[in-house]
């Protein structure tokens, strides 16, 4: 497979200070540093080298030592996987202020940084996210969005022929075994089972005690699962806009996984076309990931919100704050499926509305944008939904 070039660009944010880059395994973040930051660099390490990850753990001041003995300052230094020796960030600081090095970090768990208690360089370094594929990346190539839902966006299972045990691999080692090896579950089966639970929830309203029931656990367990989850960037809380006057506005969270592959893999599913039952929740999951990687790319200031009222009225995304948008997996929209933003035009308080489907041609509706799925999100990263 032949470089894909991706949407994110970190370049002019390493030339001027530190970077953290989170993202989960397998997305990416290694091609895309090899080909966009390396020749950039001075020096990478890789902590995925057991070797080399052995000597600095038994002493971080090696990093520092091997940096002073080239005399190398104000550059640029790779370490990828720091999560793996948090002890390093210390490191890190000082050269940071005495030498004036610039560093990129990433990293696949923000909750091993966060739970060592190390130091986390106060502010000195920017935070960046990694997604899987979007469709931006892949629309050169044929993007396809059955495809995207079966196999999931992360690079080797999109590909793929037959993607399921890739995804069931993924799935065990790296959404269990992993998670686990880190200490942050004793539990194995349970968590396992909350694992299948959870995604059954997927882009559906917070319910612990719920997921606690058919779990076997506690709420408070629950609860802890769901922040191991975020903290290890394998899902995304989506909180309620709570702006409206004329409904009162219920204000509990949705939840998503950060991948639809891997939702797929945890239901045990075994396809998803056009006519499956599935079909509408995962076109909506899709253009949650899309919003999301957008906001975590090129506007890291704007915010996604969902909008539901006590009676039932719902919009899937609210962006910033002033744009309501609508995911409907038809391919023929009707007046059924305008519901909620005509309830949320009465708020008076939003710039646009905007449903985005699967008919072909972009049109008006009272006052509503229908929008393709294809035109909306070329239209999105082009800057003409929100500049």
């Amino acid at each position: 497979m032949s470089y894909i070039n991706r949407m994110i660009d970190i370049v002019p944010l390493v030339k001027k200070g530190t970077v953290f880059l989170f993202g989960p395994r397998q997305t990416g973040k290694s091609t895309y540093i090899r080909h966009e930051i390396l020749p950039l660099a001075k020096k990478s390490f890789s902590l995925l080298d057991q070797g080399l990850l052995l000597r600095l753990k038994a002493d971080p001041t090696r990093l520092r030592q091997e940096i002073e003995a080239e005399g190398w300052r104000d550059c640029l230094i790779v370490i990828d996987e720091v999560q793996k020796c948090p002890e390093l960030l210390d490191e890190v600081h000082y050269l940071i202020e005495e030498r004036g090095i610039r560093f990129l970090l990433t990293a696949s768990s923000a909750r091993s940084l966060k739970r060592s208690g190390v130091n986390l360089l106060g502010g000195r370094g920017r935070d960046r996210a990694f997604h899987p594929f979007i469709y931006r990346e892949l629309q050169q190539s044929g993007f396809q969005l059955i495809r995207a839902m079966r196999n999931g966006l992360i690079p080797n299972h999109y590909f793929a022929d037959d993607a399921d045990d890739l995804l069931q691999s993924y799935v065990s080692r790296y959404l269990a075994e992993e998670i686990i090896a880190e200490g942050v579950s004793r539990n194995i089966p349970a968590f396992a089972r909350f694992l299948e639970i959870a995604a059954a929830c997927n882009s559906q309203q917070l319910d612990y005690t719920s997921v606690a029931s058919d779990a076997g656990v506690s709420r408070q367990t629950v609860q802890n699962y769901f922040q191991i989850l975020k903290e290890t960037l394998l899902g995304y809380e989506l909180p309620a806009w709570t702006g409206s006057v004329k409904r009162k506005a219920m204000a509990t969270a949705k939840f998503y996984f950060f991948d639809m592959g891997v939702v797929k893999a945890l239901r045990r599913l075994e396809s998803i076309s056009e006519s499956s039952q599935e079909f509408g929740d995962f076109f909506e999951h899709f253009l949650f990931l899309e919003l999301r990687a957008w906001i975590d790319y090129k506007k890291p200031t704007r915010t996604l919100h969902y909008w539901r009222s006590t009676s039932a009225f719902e919009v899937d995304f609210i962006l910033d704050g002033k744009i309501a948008i609508e995911a409907k997996s038809s391919a023929k929209v009707s007046q059924k499926h305008f519901k909620g933003l005509k309830a949320l035009q009465e708020e008076d308080c939003f710039e646009k509305f905007i449903l985005v489907c699967r008919e072909k041609e972009k049109r008006i509706v009272d006052g509503i944008l229908v929008y393709p799925w294809e035109r909306f999100l070329n239209d999105l990263w082009d800057g003409k939904i929100l500049p």
